[in-house]
C-alpha cells in the first residue's frame, strides 16, 4: 500500500517539485537532487504522514526545508578568496576609484530582465560571485525574502548579510558592466 502511494506521488507531484526546487536554486542538477531527497525523506516518514493536509502540501514542506539546508551548508562553507577582493575598486580612502566608478547604462533598464542576453549574462555573473554572496542575492532579490528571514535561515548576523549583499552589488554590477554595457 505505502509503495503505491509513494508510486502515485512521485508520478503526480514531481514536476512541480522540480519546477519549484529550480526555481529557488537555478541550477537542473541540485534541483534534481532535492527533489530525489525530497521523496526518499517521504519514503522513511509516510508512516508520520496522517494526512492532516495534502500529500502535495506535505511534499512541499518537505522541499522547502531541504532547500534551506542546501542553502545552509553552502552559505556555512568558507569562503576562499584574495584578501582585499574590492580594493581594485577603491583606493585607501575608500572612495571609488576613477576607472571603477559606476557607468550610465544608457538603457531603459526596466526591460533589462525581458531581454534573454541579459538574462544569460546575470546568470554568469550570479555564477561567478563566491557561493556565500550568490546565495544572498538569489534569496534577497529573486526569492524576495527579507534580510532578517535570510539571516535566520543561513545563520549569519545582520551585519555580515548586508556587508555580503552590498560586495556582491558591486561585483555584479562590474561583472554586468564589462560583459553588457562596454563603452
Amino acid at each position: 500500500m505505502k509503495n503505491q502511494l509513494l508510486e502515485k506521488w512521485v508520478s503526480q507531484f514531481t514536476g512541480e517539485l522540480y519546477n519549484w526546487a529550480f526555481y529557488k536554486t537555478s541550477s537542473v542538477e541540485i534541483a534534481e537532487d532535492l527533489v530525489q531527497e525530497t521523496f526518499l525523506a517521504a519514503v522513511e516518514k509516510v508512516d508520520s504522514f496522517k494526512g492532516d493536509s495534502s500529500a502535495k502540501t506535505w511534499l512541499f514542506s518537505i522541499l522547502n526545508y531541504k532547500i534551506i539546508d542546501f542553502y545552509r551548508k553552502k552559505v556555512n562553507q568558507p569562503v576562499r578568496l584574495e584578501s582585499g577582493i574590492l580594493s581594485s575598486f577603491f583606493d585607501k580612502d575608500g572612495t571609488w576609484q576613477q576607472e571603477k566608478r559606476p557607468k550610465e547604462w544608457h538603457e531603459d533598464e526596466t526591460h533589462l530582465l525581458d531581454d534573454d542576453d541579459f538574462q544569460v549574462i546575470l546568470q554568469k555573473c550570479l555564477d561567478a560571485l563566491p557561493e556565500k554572496w550568490n546565495t544572498c542575492v538569489k534569496l534577497k532579490y529573486l526569492a524576495e525574502k527579507g534580510g532578517e528571514d535570510i539571516c535566520k535561515e543561513i545563520g549569519i548576523a545582520p551585519t555580515n548579510f548586508w556587508q555580503i549583499v552590498h560586495r556582491a552589488k558591486i561585483k555584479l554590477r562590474d561583472c554586468i558592466e564589462n560583459n553588457c554595457f562596454k563603452n
